[in-house]
């Protein structure tokens, strides 16, 4: 599964300001199914959007 990132936002945002919830829940308006996570490293809320990577498919059998 892989992730994209939709856009980054600094954690120190004003009290009671919740920039990163409130852009995720205009793309769930969208349809889109984002969700706000925590990078512990940069101190940044992602929004982002889980993909599911296609399997490959086996490669056939040649019979000869």
């Amino acid at each position: 599964m892989s992730r994209q990132v939709l856009e980054r936002f600094p954690a120190g945002g004003p009290r009671g300001s919740w920039p990163a919830e409130e852009f995720a829940g205009a793309r769930r308006d969208e349809g889109v199914p984002a969700r706000v996570v925590m990078d512990l490293e940069t101190d940044t809320f992602l929004v982002i959007v889980e993909q599911r990577t296609p399997e490959r498919a086996p490669e056939p059998v040649r019979e000869e």
